[in-house]
């Protein structure tokens, strides 16, 4: 007969705990190739490209970032 023991640690199970850090570890990943779709996208487009949609090249980083963290 198998016994598992459930650790608690101020009344949150400890098997909760860690699936939710391993939920937080997806999301930041998924986040973090999501700026880096939207980082590279932009940076591939010309000055020309760029200006047509009124984004300067210096801005890429913060609007990456934006996209990706702030929606």
């Amino acid at each position: 007969m198998a016994h598992t023991a459930t650790l608690t640690h101020g009344g949150f199970n400890l098997t909760a705990r860690i699936a939710n850090l391993i939920e937080r570890v997806k999301e930041n990943r998924a986040r973090a190739a999501e700026y880096n779709r939207t980082y590279g996208e932009l940076q591939r487009l010309s000055n020309r490209e760029l200006d047509d949609i009124g984004i300067r090249r210096c801005d890429i980083a913060d609007i990456a970032r934006d996209h990706a963290y702030c929606s």
